[in-house]
């Protein structure tokens, strides 16, 4: 096995581990040594293993990417250079720069008393108890290298604690914004804490303001306590030359209902991984994904729905338009354990080539061990139909228009089940828009700009 890649962010953490540590803070500094040794044993992933099999993270790594451990400041104020234009979305808007939190403005709107959205790292200094009782906890350094390798790196990211009964109303909206005067790797970290009766609705928009190359590798924590309700929202809208991993790792409590959302509508290799533990009786998971890629893009998503007690709910459905070479992949294993009895779980996974280049793998798995279940998956991958084609060309609509909309009709099913009204119509508008090839490149923020 070639160490290439991996040995030379082992030296870079060796030599730089005073620095990195300097600038980060203590309860993210705690669990650097864990992680360093997990990741050194570990190595990347190849497509060997049976989660890494659709994408090479080896290759990903190998080109050499400049490292912000020193926490300069770029040239960028995104309030200026954004300007949110999803019509009738009021939300409290914030931004990450790269891998850190951007907090020379914030918002004017206030948050209900008690709720926090801050910088993880200053969140780790006023509120260590909060965090350290978290942190790390979700995020699994044992068994995933890139988890590792972000635990290792990471110095900021962000921290969303909503006190137990407490509704916000507003929904909350991050911006993630890449900006560099040379090839970047961000190391990002998100830290959500919904406590008992807690409600919100996280928006989070990724997108590229250089045509720098960028590697982005992020981890999400989410918990979620007893009666808890949560929408994540994960838009992503960069350019060709921006590979993304994100991992994100959600743990549920008794009665609690999580919606989480990862939408892709540009990118250039995207890689995301959700982890979910349903570990209370009687809690819900939805999980949504909406890929939409043409070029030589590739598109991994990757999902594990661990039922650990009963009468617990999931449903996931994930749908891919597929164009030119692009490449998709879909995993999905929904675990039963013998003390979940009475689950009911469904995975769907439905994907249109719309090119006989482009690519889909799909590998839906079941694995139950309780008696008193129901569950089901499926997965159909298909081209464009047509006949439906040969209808409207009938009625004097041209080839591509027709193609357009049958694609269009495909991917609605997910947006439909968006519940910002809002942002299902601004969603609608940018897929039309991506379908006709005007969203070639990130022009800034198409959501937010």
């Amino acid at each position: 096995m070639s160490m290439k890649s991996e040995q030379q962010y082992i030296e870079l953490f060796t030599e730089c581990r005073g620095l990195i540590d300097r600038h980060g803070v203590g309860v993210l500094n705690a669990l650097r040594d864990e992680a360093f040794t997990s990741f050194r044993r570990q190595g990347f992933p190849t497509t060997k293993v049976e989660r890494y099999k659709y994408t090479d993270v080896p290759a990903a790594f190998e080109a050499d990417y400049g490292l912000n451990f020193k926490r300069l400041n770029f040239p960028v104020n995104p309030y200026e250079a954004f300007r949110c234009d999803v019509p009738n979305l009021s939300t409290s808007l914030y931004f990450m720069v790269n891998d850190a939190f951007y907090d020379k403005a914030l918002p004017a709107a206030t948050l209900p008393e008690g709720v926090i959205v801050c910088s993880l790292k200053e969140a780790a200094e006023k509120y260590a108890d909060k965090v350290a009782a978290h942190y790390g906890k979700a995020a699994d350094v044992q068994g995933d290298a890139l988890t590792a390798l972000n635990t290792m790196f990471v110095q900021d990211g962000l921290f969303v604690f909503v006190p137990r009964n407490v509704v916000v109303e507003r929904p909350i909206q991050v911006v993630n914004v890449l900006r560099s005067d040379v090839d970047l790797m961000a190391n990002r970290r998100v830290l959500v804490v919904m406590e008992q009766g807690a409600q919100a609705r996280l928006l989070f928009c990724d997108h590229t303001v250089d045509e720098h190359k960028f590697l982005t590798t992020q981890v999400v924590e989410v918990f979620a306590e007893e009666n808890a309700r949560l929408d994540v929202y994960e838009l992503e809208e960069t350019h060709v030359k921006n590979t993304r991993f994100s991992n994100v790792y959600i743990r549920q409590q008794r009665n609690s209902v999580v919606n989480h959302y990862s939408i892709t509508l540009h990118n250039g290799v995207t890689r995301n991984l959700t982890d979910v533990v349903m570990a209370g009786e009687g809690a819900e998971t939805h999980l949504y994904g909406l890929v939409i890629a043409d070029k030589q893009q590739h598109v991994d998503n990757n999902t594990l729905m661990d039922h650990r007690a009963t009468y617990c709910q999931s449903n996931q459905l994930y749908k891919y338009v597929l164009d030119e070479k692009s490449k998709g992949a879909f995993a999905g294993r929904i675990l039963v354990r013998q003390e979940a009895q009475h689950t009911t779980s469904t995975e769907r996974n439905a994907n249109l080539c719309a090119t006989k280049e482009a690519r889909m793998f799909t590998q839906p798995m079941l694995e139950i061990y309780a008696d008193d279940v129901k569950c089901s998956h499926g997965a159909t991958v298909g081209q464009m139909d047509e006949q439906a084609l040969f209808y409207m060309r009938q009625r004097g609509i041209s080839q591509d228009e027709a193609k357009m909309l049958l694609k269009f009709a495909f991917a609605g099913e997910v947006v439909e089940t968006i519940g910002l009204e809002a942002l299902r119509d601004r969603l609608r508008h940018l897929i039309e828009k991506r379908f006709r090839g005007e969203l070639g490149r990130c022009s800034g923020c198409a959501v937010c700009g």
